[in-house]
């Protein structure tokens, strides 16, 4: 079964932001990356205690974003990076994770990453979304060249909806990451299933 990943952008949120993460850990997504770049390192270590507390109580992975020293301080397991930054973090450092994710837009990025530890990466952006206006997609061929290129886990991101999900999971991908559709919809659990999850 594939894999949902929720990315979080705080600033898309319709409503109270924790309320929405409590309605989206509720429905066991299987992780949500707290991404929220915009924020400084004390800001950012505020909002994620919060959000991982909520996820504990569900049981549903939080991954961290970015900030190395703040997922270490506060015990997180799971940590995401781009790429420029897992270029430049000692790797001591992250074998204090139990997983670590990078951020890729090219095969060599993909094999770049799993040179430096990387244990999945997120691959895009796939599909035109609002959040890369003006940028062209690199769409499922894409995908399917970095699926092949590299033996660990491989999350779409960019565009994914309901109408085009099959296509990236076809492509090799192992789940996906959405951003937007979780940050506005109305109904999270419609639309988990609507994208063809089984809730636990």
């Amino acid at each position: 079964m594939f894999k949902i990943i929720c990315v979080t952008n705080r600033k898309l949120c319709d409503g109270d932001f924790f309320d929405r993460i409590e309605k989206i850990a509720e429905c066991q997504p299987d992780a949500v990356i707290l991404r929220e770049k915009d924020l400084p390192e004390y800001e950012y270590s505020l909002l994620a205690e919060r959000v991982m507390d909520i996820c504990g109580r569900y049981d549903v992975k939080c991954i961290l974003h970015s900030f190395v020293n703040t997922a270490l301080k506060l015990g997180a397991e799971y940590i995401h990076l781009p790429l420029g930054i897992l270029r430049t973090t000692d790797k001591n450092i992250l074998s204090g994770f139990k997983k670590i994710g990078s951020s890729c837009h090219s095969v060599e990025d993909a094999g770049e990453a799993l040179s430096l530890g990387a244990d999945y990466i997120t691959a895009g952006h796939i599909y035109e979304t609002d959040c890369k206006k003006g940028i062209v997609p690199r769409g499922t061929m894409f995908l399917k060249s970095v699926c092949e290129s590299v033996d660990i886990p491989v999350f779409a991101i960019g565009g994914i909806s309901p109408e085009n999900i099959n296509s990236v999971i076809n492509a090799g991908a192992e789940g996906v990451c959405l951003m937007s559709s979780f940050m506005k919809c109305d109904d999270i659990l419609r639309y988990m299933y609507s994208l063809g999850k089984d809730t636990k």
